[in-house]
């Protein structure tokens, strides 16, 4: 008897496979097998990565259409915030803290997910499709891939041990890091971030504005709200920050998500490698927390070692492809995880809808360049960028800047349905690639910074707030959102526009930076030094940046930026006291 065919077989019933399952069976009339060798979906065990952003929220919301399931069975989220101690304060308490973040919610809204009961959702809606069929747990399992484009793919597996043999069409591994196909074809790369994470859930809701000795009248009428707002904060992804780690805060329904995402050279492990361990590390580093986190339940915790990896390839003509934590993953920083899933996901489930296999050969070639691209455009911003965590003022020019190319050059192609299609990759490749030597640089550049205060011993003593979209670069990226049923031309001059606008905020970042190193905010409007400034060879060099400065020359028109040139002054203020004493005088 011959073996049963399937258009599609997925291996692995995480995010990643649930999600393209969903995709195909939505938008195809493919016949799906999703295998898992766990006995059960979703585990017991609570799953890490519940934080979304606005590719993977729109993802979620409007191309699987779960918008409805996840305004009711999840939480919205208000952003991501960012909260930095200051010297000579106890940090005891919430209002002690600065803080940066976007004070209003996202036109596409993004969700805090319990990645459990959303996987469980997922997999009830599949199983409801008569095309689609779930083997789990299915126990050694072996797939023969073929070596042309037109012989099918071979998977045998027990299901419930009975042997059996399916063909596929495609076969796609979202296997997690089992990493099945990229094993077994010896794909696996190492990259430069090595950062390891411990994480823990606790039972019921840690309401970082509860965190004080304030009275609950206090806090609500406290003026600092007219910065920060009045949206419940608890909402947001929260990260408790210092140079190489970040501690995030996530809600979830009756419990609160807790982890440490660390630089290994900077976090022992051994300091943090249990829930005991870590809340004493944390209590200790953040003291507000002393108050909660050691009377909380704990449900269930995790550690990941060296998190961090590469992938040779993701998909291939040959009808086989990875998608999430199978192929490649950078950091968590930014919630980029699903993201990725959601980019890999409509590219792989494109090549699978496309018979032509000239066509199919050609996407896979460019689908292939994007996925490393975009995987290789996270890089530098977290095996560079994490010092920069330690300090508000590099923190906000590092965020910014990499929020805005997000806004740019991530949602704008993905929410118009672009990335496929195939006309509008001229327009959007080689704008993108010029992106990467300037990131590169500017995470090398204010890691220098940030080191360079640090050796200045240049403390944070004001109580300092500052919301992301004051940097109108960013503002107006923002507005993208709203840009949608534009054509691939129009969308090009947009991506034209936008690729002049970062680019000039990336001047203004070497401007201030330079500024603040010789100590003259003159650098700022002078026009001849920022005409002359070279983002391919801005590297931090205090004695280059005042011999460039003291040659330049001097006077003349003041150059006009498409921002407010002041917008970081406050840091001044709060980092150097002496400045505060001269102008009381």
């Amino acid at each position: 008897m011959e073996p049963r065919h399937y258009d599609v077989v997925v291996i692995g019933a995480g995010l990643a496979g649930l999600c393209l399952s969903r995709q195909l069976l939505l938008n195809t009339t493919k016949t799906v097998l999703l295998v898992e060798r766990r006995p059960e979906i979703p585990l017991k065990r609570q799953k890490v990565g519940e934080s979304s952003v606005q590719v993977s929220g729109y993802y979620l919301g409007k191309v699987l259409d779960l918008e409805e399931y996840l305004l009711h069975g999840q939480l919205l989220k208000y952003n991501l915030r960012f909260h930095y101690k200051r010297d000579q304060c106890g940090n005891r308490n919430f209002e002690d803290y600065c803080v940066s973040y976007i004070r209003t919610y996202s036109n596409l809204p993004t969700y805090q997910l319990d990645r459990n009961t959303l996987e469980e959702e997922l997999l009830r809606r599949n199983v409801q499709c008569e095309r689609f069929r779930f083997v789990a747990p299915a126990a050694e399992l072996e797939t023969t891939l073929s070596a042309t484009d037109e012989a099918p793919h071979r998977v045998s597996f027990l299901n419930n041990g009975t042997p059996e043999t399916v063909t596929a069409g495609w076969v796609v591994d979202t296997s997690g890091r089992s990493k099945f196909i990229a094993r077994q074809q010896g794909l696996k790369l190492e990259n430069p971030i090595h950062h390891g994470s411990s994480f823990f859930w606790v039972e019921g809701l840690v309401n970082i504005e509860k965190l004080s000795d304030r009275s609950h009248r206090a806090s609500r009428l406290d003026p600092a709200r007219q910065s920060i707002g009045s949206s419940p904060f608890w909402l947001a992804t929260n990260h408790f920050v210092g140079e190489g780690f970040w501690f995030w805060v996530i809600p979830l329904r009756h419990k609160t998500s807790l982890g440490l995402v660390y630089d290994r050279s900077r976090v022992r492990e051994d300091d943090v490698n249990t829930p005991e361990k870590l809340t004493r590390w944390i209590c200790r580093e953040f003291p507000l927390f002393e108050r909660d986190l050691p009377k909380r339940k704990v449900l269930d915790w995790g550690y990941l070692r060296d998190y961090s990896y590469d992938c040779a390839q993701t998909i291939s003509p040959r009808k086989w492809a990875l998608s999430g934590e199978a192929g490649r993953f950078s950091d968590p920083l930014y919630s980029p995880g699903g993201d990725l899933i959601a980019l890999y996901n409509t590219l792989i489930a494109d090549a699978i809808c496309t018979d032509d296999p000239i066509q199919l050969r050609l996407k896979s070639r460019f689908y292939e360049g994007m996925m490393r691209a975009f995987y290789e455009a996270y890089v530098p911003s977290f095996s560079t960028g994490y010092d920069a965590l330690g300090d508000q003022e590099c923190f906000v020019m590092k965020y910014t800047w990499e929020l805005a190319v997000y806004f740019s050059f991530y949602v704008l192609p993905f929410i118009n349905d672009f990335f496929t299609d195939l006309k509008f990759l001229p327009h959007f490749l080689p704008r993108f690639a010029r992106l990467g030597p300037v990131n590169k640089t500017l995470q090398m550049l204010i890691n220098g910074y940030y080191h360079w205060k640090k050796n200045e011993r240049m403390p944070q003593t004001d109580r300092t707030f500052f919301d992301f979209y004051e940097i109108l670069p960013l503002r107006n990226a923002e507005t993208l959102f709203y840009r949608i049923g534009i054509s691939r031309e129009e969308a090009g001059m947009i991506l034209e526009k936008q690729l002049m606008v970062v680019i000039e905020y990336a001047k203004f970042i070497v401007a201030h930076i330079t500024a603040r190193v010789v100590d003259d905010p003159a650098v700022v409007t002078n026009r001849a030094f920022i005409e002359g400034i070279d983002l391919a060879n801005a590297a931090f060099n205090e004695h280059q940046m005042r011999a460039r400065w003291a040659a330049c020359p001097k006077g003349g028109e003041p150059y006009q930026w498409i921002l407010d040139p002041c917008v970081f002054d406050r840091f001044q203020t709060a980092l150097r006291p002496e400045l505060m004493l001269a102008a009381g005088d």
